[in-house]
């Protein structure tokens, strides 16, 4: 068993976030960036709340090199995947998603009136820095 003392001291402190707004993202969605590299100082990765309006669809993106974790909070989410965003699936609150890295998706409400809302964590502290748009 690894000595966990040997990368983080005992002593180290808790950090906590609480976003204030909305950040501008690549996607074009509403995120409420938590856990970070620039909020926290995490090395691994990043967990924040992603907001998408009543029938949003988000840009077509894929995320280099990272994996991506999803937890849908609220509402219903169709989301296109794969090459040429062919393939489809729907998510409602209670769902939790995986997203290999590199896997071209495009997320959209499914709601005309209420808001869709979801924890998203992936394992890049950088949050944006490898997300990149999808031509279809």
């Amino acid at each position: 068993m690894a000595d966990s003392s040997a990368s983080t001291p005992a002593d180290a402190e808790i950090v906590t976030v609480r976003p204030q707004h909305d950040t501008a993202t690549v996607q074009k969605l509403p995120y409420f960036v938590g856990i970070s590299a620039a909020t926290a100082g995490t090395q691994g990765l990043s967990m924040n709340l992603v907001i998408i309006p009543p029938g949003a669809t988000a840009e077509p993106h894929f995320h280099r090199d990272y994996e991506t974790a999803i937890y849908i909070l609220k509402g219903r989410v169709k989301t296109a995947y794969g090459e040429g965003l062919a393939k489809t699936i729907v998510n409602e609150a209670g769902d939790f998603l995986y997203i290999p890295p590199g896997v071209p998706h495009q997320p959209t409400n499914l709601s005309d009136s209420e808001p869709a809302q979801a924890i998203v964590a992936r394992n890049d502290p950088n949050e944006q820095e490898n997300v990149v748009l999808y031509a279809v």
